[in-house]
């Protein structure tokens, strides 16, 4: 097959059928750069889900006297020193706790204070009416439920709280949002490639008589169709280099520069640019194989040789 010739036909196919060419760049260019975006976020969300998990606590929250009056799990008073130790004793025992930090009810005043002091409510406040706890850092953050089994409950204790259970709505926010952009890159791909079908028939039928010359004349079908494949090939290729294009600009102007998330949200730990270029070949080989694996099998019933 003379190369001169396929490159010439891809040109020709690619003039005659501008607009719906256009369209298929187009619409490639967002369905990967959606699918691209989708992946980037899987990574983001595991990502601080390993920084956030690493560093959350579980918080065994003490009964003072406040609470003796008011709080059912606190009816038999504020919590004592010998309960007090106990706990910490216990905690001390158990395989699954890396660290235990006490934080008395003068701490706490102190801890909100510095956060909430300009709140009415701070100037009401009290050291006795604050709780003390026990901040207790797990080996593994998915063990909550053994602390909350030994703990919650016992007297002297008022609740146990999971912060990863409050973390866990988030991520259940940032997966749902996930799921949504890949719901809608499949229904870009559907159009991508409906888009790509079609223009390939045009084109196929634009071409019919030279394609009849060539059957006449015992071309093979593969050199018949090698025109067509690549023509959306190459269409799908411009796309997924634009859609690789779109990735790039979008770390750089919404992470480093422009918005500069990481600097301004210095709580979040960003994905790298490793992982954004590790995402652009796997981008720009599925614009160059679905095109042309679509192109193949519109063209297997227009041009039977």
């Amino acid at each position: 097959m003379r190369a001169q010739f396929v490159l010439s036909e891809i040109g020709v196919g690619l003039r005659r059928n501008l607009t719906m060419t256009f369209a298929v760049i187009v619409s490639v260019a967002l369905s990967l750069a959606l699918f691209g975006g989708s992946l980037l976020m899987s990574d983001q969300v595991s990502t601080m889900k390993g920084y956030w998990y690493d560093k959350v606590n579980v918080s065994i929250y003490l009964c003072n006297k406040s609470d003796a009056e008011s709080d059912p799990n606190c009816a038999k008073g504020a919590v004592t020193s010998e309960q007090r130790k106990q706990i910490e004793t216990d905690l001390g025992k158990m395989p699954v706790v890396d660290d235990v930090i006490h934080e008395s009810s003068d701490e706490a005043y102190k801890h909100y204070k510095d956060q909430f002091g300009d709140s009415p409510l701070a100037a009401s406040l009290t050291p006795d009416q604050m709780q003390e706890s026990f901040r207790v850092k797990l080996t593994d953050p998915e063990k909550y439920k053994v602390i909350a089994t030994a703990f919650d409950g016992r007297d002297g204790v008022q609740s146990v709280q999971d912060q990863k259970s409050i973390l866990d709505n988030l991520f259940e926010l940032l997966n749902g949002m996930n799921w949504a952009a890949r719901a809608l890159m499949a229904l870009m791909l559907v159009v991508a490639l409906m888009l790509i079908v079609n223009t390939v028939r045009v084109s196929a039928f634009s071409r019919r008589r030279e394609t009849g010359i060539m059957r006449l004349v015992g071309a093979s079908g593969f050199y018949i169709q090698a025109p067509f494949i690549m023509e959306a090939a190459v269409a799908g290729l411009i796309g997924g280099g634009v859609a690789c294009a779109f990735l790039v600009l979008a770390r750089y102007f919404i992470i480093d520069h422009g918005l500069a998330l990481s600097e301004k949200l210095n709580l979040i730990d960003f994905i790298g640019w490793d992982a954004v270029l590790t995402k652009l070949p796997l981008i720009l080989a599925t614009s160059l194989l679905m095109p042309a694996l679509a192109a193949f099998f519109a063209l297997r019933k227009y041009l039977k040789v």
